[in-house]
């Protein structure tokens, strides 16, 4: 059972009788009572007659994964099973980061009859979004109070990663239809293939003549290379505590996703196999042996779930599920934290085995350290000399990277996602892919 604000305002009307009788030489205390005394047993009545909320059936309808930050068009059935007019308030129990509106949705139902109403969500955050029941208020004929009943009703969406780096991918993909042998800019680089014969025309490399396709041409013709194709690209991100750590608008793990897709497209545009692992000490999200139009999707509905786990990572561990994805060279690209050398102490020591058998690039999202401050005061000294230890630190970890045998990089979140793609389309031209 609940009361309304109907009730509250009738209890409160009493004073007009009770100034009236008391006038009159009635005592207060029985008009008082008296009044109170009909007020609840206005309540009761009213409750009696109130459609039960427990013949009440529920149905949602919406998408079963929706984008974060995006809006989401569901909707919500109301279907009267009972003998009585239905006049509810209804609530669905969705947690905050489902973006649902407060207002409680209202309801007037006939029996045996359905009603339907738009709850509109905009998530906030990435990961699975449930909820267990909706609570239904029935209102009684008066309006002074009814009967609160819980309805089960499980509904639940994923919401996946937004891809906002997506508006980075036209550029990169004109970029490799050069390279790919679309126009005119082909030329010989280590690791290259064989693509077609042309004619010879000034200025180009001589060294790509063929002189056997020349002879039996009657012509110059020279021969013209285009990236290898069916290369490995391996993806770790790390998923432990230093991905928790605030960056941008965001933390590291949403900018290190968003990198890891606008890479994993273009590889396969570029026709290489794209493997990603995300890990901490277990293994959060594995994809692998999915090529396609169905590498997307598959990437961003195993991102989905993953949160930071406030743990260190085993980078041997990690290093050790890499050596499973395949036996021929990659291009393995981690990301995570690259910033500090304590910090990094672990995933140092592990990173010549990897780079002994394959090309390392290491990418890490930062916030910068930022502008030096003009020296007004002491605060302002404190804070240069710790954007100094900031700077010093990360070249220092870059460095270490380097000596390593791999390549590091960092940027804003914003710009992280384009400039691992750039790196990735240089080694594709320059062959060492």
């Amino acid at each position: 059972m609940f009361v309304t604000g109907r009730l509250a305002l009738l209890v409160a009307l009493g004073v007009v009788p009770l100034v009236l009788l008391s006038t009159a030489g009635v005592p207060a205390w029985a008009v008082a009572g008296g009044w109170v005394l009909l007020c609840v047993v206005l309540a009761v009545v009213d409750t009696t007659l109130a459609a039960d909320p427990r013949r009440v059936e529920i149905t949602r309808t919406h998408p079963e994964r929706a984008l974060r930050d995006e809006p989401v068009a569901g909707e919500l059935r109301v279907r009267n099973l009972g003998t009585r007019l239905l006049r509810a308030r209804v609530r669905d129990a969705w947690q905050p980061t489902a973006g649902a509106p407060d207002e409680r949705q209202r309801f007037t139902v006939p029996p045996g009859e359905r009603r339907a109403a738009p709850l509109p969500l905009l998530p906030r955050r990435r990961g699975e979004l449930r909820s267990a029941f909706v609570v239904v208020r029935a209102l009684g004929p008066l309006g002074l109070a009814g009967r609160q009943g819980r309805v089960d009703a499980p509904a639940r969406i994923r919401v996946l990663p937004p891809f906002t780096s997506r508006r980075h991918l036209p550029s990169r993909l004109a970029r490799l239809r050069e390279l790919d042998g679309n126009t005119s800019l082909q030329v010989r680089g280590q690791g290259t293939e064989f693509d077609s014969l042309r004619e010879y025309v000034r200025g180009d490399d001589v060294r790509s003549i063929d002189w056997r396709a020349t002879a039996r041409a009657g012509t110059t013709m020279l021969r013209t290379w285009r990236p290898e194709r069916d290369r490995h690209v391996v993806i770790v991100i790390d998923t432990g505590r230093t991905a928790a750590a605030r960056v941008g608008d965001g933390v590291r793990l949403d900018a290190a996703m968003e990198a890891a897709l606008l890479l994993s497209v273009l590889a396969t545009r570029a026709g290489d196999h794209v493997h990603l692992l995300m890990f901490d000490r277990l293994p959060r999200a594995r994809v692998t042996r999915v090529d396609g139009t169905q590498l997307l999707p598959a990437l961003v509905d195993a991102m989905a779930p993953v949160d930071p786990q406030l743990i260190d990572t085993d980078w041997d561990a990690a290093f050790a599920h890499v050596r499973g994805f395949t036996v021929r060279p990659a291009l393995v690209v981690l990301l995570t934290a690259a910033d500090d050398p304590e910090a990094a102490r672990a995933f140092l020591a592990s990173l010549p085995a990897v780079a002994s058998r394959s090309r390392l690039l290491v990418a890490t999202a930062t916030d910068g350290p930022g502008d030096t401050p003009v020296h007004r005061d002491a605060s302002d000294v404190y804070a240069a000399a710790a954007i100094e230890r900031a700077r010093h630190d990360a070249e220092r970890v870059a460095a270490a990277i380097v000596r390593a045998g791999g390549d590091a990089v960092s940027a804003s979140a914003d710009d992280l996602p384009p400039l691992v793609a750039d790196r990735y389309l240089a080694l594709k031209a320059a062959g060492r892919l």
